[in-house]
Formats: structure tokens, sequence, C-alpha cells
């Protein structure tokens, strides 16, 4: 293969880039310093005179109204025409088929999980967990009794009385020193199973480990709701179903919910920004998540770390000119919507083709077809689904590993395709005509596309004809 002389270059110059930054943060944090704050502070206020800068940052996430191409922090729901307006078929049945919106800003963390519809009056504690700034004390003093507490009841009094903030400061520094740390244990516990100990990482790991405390895929560990990541078998999309099919196997976990169109036990993917980096060029390379997310600023000489956490593109000269600084500003910005488009198409594909696997399912069930064929057609949809949702439920549209990425919906497209093949085999064999199973699926989507309330949307992805075939979830609290 012949070598470019131009590339080499700019992979030394890129490295020694990461070095001088990596180096430069280490340098700071290697300061001792004393803040005179308590450990156990949790109140961001506290620390707004000790580090203006910072802190002035950190306030700016209440002002980020600007949305990039595919992502963004105004409050808007996900079912918009431009987003993705049929959500509400695909979790059907739960909770996020109810009420999904945009991420805001962290600093809207307490009031967004507080005021969303899909959390009700039988959500449990670890709903809060990276929320609220209280929530290390409350692990410690309450154990089992936080995770499995009711959330409206129990955890957010307990929350308020105790002062706290949405996510900040004391969630990933020490408050006497500064220093990094981990306050959230589900992930040390995680990485443990990996084979890392977090005790033992450098500085450059950490600023990215106390992202990692929160941007990650978890589920509720069903003896005791316990916030749990599924990491033991590695961090890739079929690493963790592997995981997955083993709980359920073990009967440990089987479920986050059954779904209304399919009846087929479904695992709802969450933020797994952290698994997707780690796989990915950048996360491969040493380049942290503070590196894109934090980048340095200058204010009258003073050199500082932007809390202000949002998208690299808002930020390019910043944060990513200052490896790639042999493009432009432009150019980097044209190569990232260029993955992200294609990234985006991919998913909107596979997405199609798991809804008409759930419909088919549902044709399964409704015609009688044998019961041993509809489990083996529910475990492809939950397959195919699950390929989906661990890239759609991340938050990059796919930049953080464009190929893993893109290799997840290949496997999503197959699995949802091979439940289709299946149900076809055997609706043709009851005699279905799948030219009206066909039509009555597009009429379906249409009315889910076309309902303005979004509260109502999910109501017309069952009707007389693909009826419901899951108990519904509890009735959600009104706002």
């Amino acid at each position: 293969m012949k070598v470019n002389a131009k590339h080499l270059l700019f992979a030394a110059l890129s490295a020694l880039s990461l070095s001088l930054a990596a180096c430069s943060s280490e340098e700071a944090a290697d300061k001792k310093i004393d803040t005179g704050l308590s450990e156990s502070v949790i109140n961001n206020e506290e620390f707004k005179d000790k580090f203006p800068l910072q802190y002035e940052s950190y306030m700016l996430n209440n002002e980020d109204t600007q949305d990039t191409k595919y992502s963004g922090s105004v409050k808007r729901s996900k079912y918009d025409h431009d987003k993705e307006p049929y959500l509400p078929i695909l979790f059907n049945n739960y909770g996020f088929a109810t009420e999904y919106n945009e991420d805001r800003g962290h600093t809207y963390a307490v009031e967004d999980v507080t005021k969303v519809a899909r959390i009700n009056d039988v959500s449990v504690g670890s709903c809060m967990t990276c929320k609220s700034t209280a929530v290390p004390q409350m692990i410690k003093e309450k154990g089992d009794n936080y995770w499995g507490g009711n959330f409206r009841k129990d955890i957010v009094p307990a929350v308020e009385k105790l002062g706290h903030s949405p996510i900040g400061c004391s969630d990933c520094h020490n408050p006497k020193t500064m220093e990094l740390r981990i306050t959230r244990p589900s992930f040390v516990k995680a990485m443990k199973e990996t084979g890392v100990d977090v005790s033992k990482a450098t500085k450059n790991e950490m600023r990215s480990y106390v992202c990692a405390q929160c941007h990650v895929e978890y589920y509720f560990k069903s003896s005791n709701k316990e916030v749990t990541f599924p990491w033991s078998e590695g961090f890739k999309p079929e690493n963790m179903y592997k995981y997955y099919t083993k709980e359920k196997e073990a009967k440990t976990f089987e479920k986050d919910w059954v779904h209304g169109v399919s009846g087929a036990p479904m695992i709802k993917a969450q933020h797994p920004e952290f698994e997707t980096w780690i796989e990915g060029t950048h996360g491969k390379n040493g380049v942290s998540c503070a590196d894109c997310h934090m980048p340095y600023k200058r204010d009258n000489g003073k050199k500082y770390s932007s809390h202000q956490w949002t998208s690299p593109l808002k930020s390019i000269e910043d944060s990513c000119r200052t490896c790639h600084s042999d493009k432009t500003a432009a150019k980097l910005k044209d190569r990232v919507t260029e993955i992200q488009d294609t990234h985006m198409k991919a998913l909107h594909n596979a997405e199609h083709v798991s809804i008409k696997a759930h419909y088919y399912v549902n044709k399964m069930i409704t015609l009688k077809v044998s019961e041993a064929k509809i489990k083996e057609a529910q475990e492809l949809v939950r397959k195919g689904q699950w390929f989906w949702d661990i890239v759609a439920a991340e938050n990059s549209a796919g930049f953080h590993n464009p190929q893993g990425s893109m290799d997840s919906l290949r496997v999503s497209t197959d699995e949802s395709n091979k439940a289709i093949q299946l149900a076809t085999e055997e609706l043709v064999k009851k005699g279905a005509n799948l030219e009206e199973v066909n039509s009555e699926i597009e009429k379906a989507m249409k009315k889910v596309y076309d309902e303005k309330d979004n509260f109502k949307k999910k109501t017309h992805a069952v009707n007389t004809y693909f009826t419901n075939q899951a108990p519904p979830m509890p009735a959600p609290v009104k706002k």
C-alpha cells in the first residue's frame, strides 16, 4: 500500500497536539489546591465565586438554544416530523411512546426529569440517578431504598430537602481539592467487570470517565432496581445484546417492556455515548470527551475549560481544529455533516423495517400462528430493534463511531427482515392478504404521523386491524 507522506506528517502533528493537550490538562490537575469547601458540598452556587470562569460557562447551558442539524438543546419533541415521528410505534406500550423530548443542557436535568410524562406514580428512585448532585449521598445513606424508592413520593422530596442542584460541580469534582472523581458506583462496578480498576485511571482517562458515569446504556436490576451497566461481555452492541440474552435466559432480567404491536419483550437502549466513543476512532486514540466537549478558552489571559457541554460543531475552532488544524472549520463541518447524513439515512431505513416487522408479527398472533413461530419472530424483532435503538439513542448521529454505527444498523435491518420473512411464510399458510397487511401498516403509520396531539400518537399504532398485544403500562401523571 502506498503511504502518503502528507498523511504521515498530519498524523504525527495530531498525535503531538493531543499529547500537549493532555499534558496541559494534567499539569493543571497536578496543582494541589484547597478550596476551603467541605467534601460534602452539593450546591453548585458554592463554587461560583471560587471558579467564576468555569461557573459562568456552566450557566451558558441555560441559554443554549441553538440546534445542530440532527441534535441540539432546544426543548422540543422527538416526535416532530423532522425528528423521529414514528417513535410512538417503535416504543408502543412504553413510556417513551408517551413523551420523549430532545435533550437539553445539564442545568435542566432535574426540571425535565420531574416534568416528563413518562415518569409516573410507580417510577423508581433510579430515574433520578444522573440528574441531581444529591444522588451520591442518597445512595450512600439509603442503598436499595434509594434505587427502589418511589420517585415522586420519596426521592424528589428527599433531594430537595438536601438542597441539591442539577448535574454539576460535585458530580465530577471533589469540592475540597477539585480533583476529578467518580461519584456513581454503577460505573465503578461495571468497569471492574471489564477488568478496569477506575481508582488507577490516568488523569486523561478521568476526563472521559466522569462523563461516562451517566452517558451510557443501562437498565434497572430486577431485584432492587439498581442502575446497572451491561458491559461484562464488552462495549459493542453485540456484546451488550449477548449480556441481555444471558440475563433473559437466567431469568434475572428479561425486558424493559412488552411491545403493544408485536407483543415482543423489548429492551430500551439509553444514551450509549461512552460505549460508542470508546470503540470509535477518537476513543481508541485517547481523545477524551473533554477534549471535544469542554474545549479550552481564554479570558484576559486566563486559560480554563469550558463547562458549557454541547456539540463541538458549535465551537469548531476551539474543539476540532486544535487537532485538525490542516482543515478549515467549514471543511470539518462538511465532513461531519456528510457522516451524519449517511448515518441518518441508514437509521431511518432500519427504523422502517423494524416497524414493518412489528406489524407482521402482530398478524401472526391474530391469525393464530403456532406459539413457537411467534416467539421466534418476536426474538428477531427484539434483536432488530435493539441494534437500531442502541444507535438511535446515542447523541452524535453516528459521528462517535461511524463504522460501528453503520454495522449495527446493518444487523438491525437483517434481523428485522428475518422476522418479516418468517412471518410472511406463516401468514401465507394462513391465507393472509399481504397487500392488505402492507396497506394497513401504511395507514397506521400515517395516522401516527398526522396526529397533532403528541400524547395521542401512540393510540394510533394499534387499531381494530392491528390489535394491542400487551397489557397497558401505568397511566402517566398529568402535567
